[in-house]
């Protein structure tokens, strides 16, 4: 009986921290840094992001974090991710997921591609809170880019 409790506990933390790694990239997507600070972060996140031309990680806020992001997207009509391909590991109260994601900008006005597309994966770290599971630290790792780089 308690391997397999055990097993469906395991299988309930993988489903919340599906859930939560989904609405990361959906949040962002949307642009809701208000629910992407209060309902995916902790209050500092471990944050990476020097394989696509960030600064040197660091411990950052999560408005910091929701605040470069908004600046990232100035001037972007749309921004699609699509990830996959979770990978979790549970010890305990925390947690890893590498995952797989494409990550599409849009710009209408732009005049040599109306698109840039990031092809990478991430490595997200998780701890259980008593609102659930948060993630308190993010390294992108990107592989490459393709088409209009600068949405020129």
């Amino acid at each position: 009986m308690g391997a397999e409790l055990g097993t469906q506990v395991d299988i309930a933390n993988k489903l919340d921290i599906t859930e939560l790694v989904n609405r990361l990239f959906i949040l962002k997507d949307y642009r809701d840094w208000e629910r992407l600070k209060n309902q995916v972060f902790t209050e500092k996140v471990w944050f990476d992001m020097v394989s696509a031309g960030g600064e040197d990680p660091g411990e950052k806020s999560a408005s910091e974090i929701c605040e470069l992001w908004d600046k990232t997207f100035q001037g972007v009509d749309g921004v699609h991710h699509q990830a996959g391909h979770y990978l979790i590991d549970i010890q305990g109260e925390e947690a890893t997921v590498f995952a797989y994601v494409v990550a599409t900008h849009f710009k209408e006005t732009a005049t040599k591609g109306k698109v840039r597309v990031f092809t990478g994966s991430y490595n997200i770290g998780l701890i259980s809170t008593d609102d659930g599971w948060r993630v308190n630290s993010f390294k992108y790792n990107l592989k490459f880019i393709d088409g209009n780089i600068l949405l020129e």
